[in-house]
């Protein structure tokens, strides 16, 4: 096995060495990488909220596997209470809105039993419910004349 050149080997004088100078660095040091920390992980939470197309503020709503579809059911519910209040003397609409809000409830519901299934099964699951949002967010379009 090569040995490392002379200047390169790891001593105990080096390594006592290198804790001194990070005891009187660190503490200069340390509040910058803190406050470093805290900016991009706000900025990771921005990004991920303008993913889910939510607040930053709901995001702590929105966990797990399944966030996205939990983020597209609470903006339908959002869009069909918004067209139930406008819409409020229209009978069929207010039909409408209760139907939709049950089935928004169980695909909510079918996306939290998804959390604990194997992937496979999980992604099939997931799936379903996004093609299931797909169909509801094109009757509700319809509905709000877009």
């Amino acid at each position: 096995m090569a040995r490392p050149p002379h200047g390169r080997r790891i001593t105990a004088r080096k390594v006592r060495r290198m804790i001194r100078i990070a005891g009187v660095i660190g503490p200069v040091v340390a509040p910058y990488a803190m406050r470093a920390a805290g900016y991009a992980r706000h900025r990771w939470d921005v990004a991920r909220a303008r993913r889910l197309g939510v607040p930053v503020e709901q995001l702590p709503s929105f966990t797990g596997r399944g966030a996205a579809l939990h983020a597209r059911l609470a903006g339908l519910a959002a869009s069909l209470s918004e067209l139930a209040r406008r819409d409020s003397d229209d009978i069929e609409t207010a039909q409408y809105a209760k139907r939709t809000e049950r089935r928004l409830a169980d695909l909510a519901a079918a996306v939290r039993v998804a959390e604990h299934m194997v992937p496979a099964r999980r992604k099939a699951a997931h799936q379903a419910v996004a093609r299931e949002l797909d169909e509801l967010e094109t009757k509700l379009l319809a509905r709000l004349g877009l």
